[in-house]
């Protein structure tokens, strides 16, 4: 194979521009009122990507060989994602004009994720995924218990507001995303607010303090417990190295102090 393609093709750099020049025209392609022409233009180029970055991968499997390049977590998202754009090819070659090609013109866009195998990249990266991995293992039964929380009231408020607030509350999946909406803290008022305008004083009242109750276990005092763990799972390893320091240097200063002490009365 020509050594200049390849050089050019093993050079991050390059590929890096040639996925910002395609998110570009993606971009581009979503405004309706381009003139067609452009449009015609636009697709062209997207077969071009399509094609430049099988290319890249071929070479790159060439360069490495299979097995090596399979080594590697983001090589494996690379294969996945080319060929998950080949399928927009299709429309190159097919003539059926009745034919919906909606799917396979969304499938291009996910070249676009290739641009997240440059994250590797970044200084620490791999310490900060090593962190992420150890702090969902250590969050499993707190996250599974906020779930199971989440759960037991998106019933509990479904069989009680379910005739005053369907739209909130009309089926168990609809109340478990009312319920995930006021622990994210996010609108919550506006749930109370639309049961109280339904109801009587007493019902009104008793609905808004019901939901602030959920609002603060849930939405203040659950999530913060759940963020500190996990945050405290994640610098655990850097605590640990810390830790570690710190007990060396204490050995360090009694050996250096039992010296001393020695020395004063010899």
């Amino acid at each position: 194979m020509n050594q200049a393609l390849k050089k050019f093709f093993l050079n991050e750099r390059n590929i890096m521009i040639i996925i910002v020049i395609n998110s570009i025209t993606v971009f581009i392609e979503g405004f309706d009122d381009l003139p067609p022409s452009l449009f015609q233009v636009f697709g062209v180029l997207d077969y071009v990507f399509t094609i430049i970055f099988c290319l890249e991968l071929i070479i790159e499997l060439q360069h490495f060989g299979w097995k090596e390049y399979v080594k590697h977590g983001w090589n494996r998202l690379d294969i996945f994602l080319v060929v998950l754009s080949l399928p927009s090819l299709f429309i190159a070659f097919s003539s059926d004009e009745n034919l919906n090609f909606g799917f396979f013109l969304v499938l291009r866009l996910s070249r676009l994720f290739k641009f997240f195998r440059f994250i590797r990249f970044i200084p620490g990266i791999e310490h900060l995924i090593s962190g992420v991995k150890r702090a969902m293992k250590s969050s499993v039964l707190v996250l599974l218990s906020f779930f199971i929380l989440i759960l037991i009231l998106s019933m509990l408020t479904c069989f009680l507001f379910k005739q005053v607030s369907p739209e909130y509350f009309g089926n168990p999946l609809l109340s478990f995303y009312s319920i995930f909406k006021i622990f994210t803290v996010e609108g919550w008022y506006e749930i109370p607010d639309s049961i109280a305008a339904k109801s009587s004083v007493l019902v009104a009242f008793l609905s808004r303090f019901f939901f602030s109750a959920i609002l603060i276990v849930g939405g203040i005092l659950g999530l913060s417990l759940v963020n500190s763990i996990f945050v405290d799972s994640m610098v655990s390893d850097s605590n640990i190295g810390l830790e570690n320091k710190i007990d060396e240097m204490n050995k360090k200063i009694d050996l250096l102090t039992e010296e001393l002490r020695k020395g004063k009365d010899a």
